[in-house]
């Protein structure tokens, strides 16, 4: 069995996990911080949005293996992938430009990242139930 479709999306999920880290990583060698944020704000934000980036890959990627595993059309499955993928660059740049507060594209992310989650949740009890 190929997993191609979810294997795109993990991989593309990698690269932004990798662009989030190096913001951390950038922030902390210019205002030479080891460890934790210093009080630095920009530091702080920068490791919430990759903090949050990674509570929310874990489970969405293997539900979206999962759902190619179970037989899930590619259509489908590229419909999530791409939600996801822009659901959580949103959330990125929300969370950053709106400073930790209030901004529509964070609002949006969560709302969307949250859709995709409820939805391949959905898929995968649907494909249990009807395996029955």
């Amino acid at each position: 069995m190929s997993l191609l479709i979810s294997g795109l999306y993990v991989s593309l999920s990698a690269l932004i996990m990798v662009v989030l880290a190096y913001r951390v990583i950038k922030l902390r060698r210019l205002h030479k911080i080891g460890i934790g944020s210093a009080g630095n704000d920009a530091l702080l934000l920068a490791q919430r949005v990759h903090a949050n980036f990674l509570e929310n890959a874990p489970i969405t990627l293997l539900l979206l293996v999962l759902a190619e595993a179970n037989g899930t059309k590619a259509s489908v499955l590229h419909l999530f992938g791409t939600v996801w993928l822009v659901s959580r660059l949103m959330h990125a740049i929300g969370l950053t430009l709106g400073r930790g507060g209030y901004h529509f594209a964070r609002f949006w992310g969560v709302l969307m990242t949250w859709a995709v989650i409820i939805g391949l949740v959905a898929i995968n009890l649907f494909a249990f139930v009807a395996h029955l």
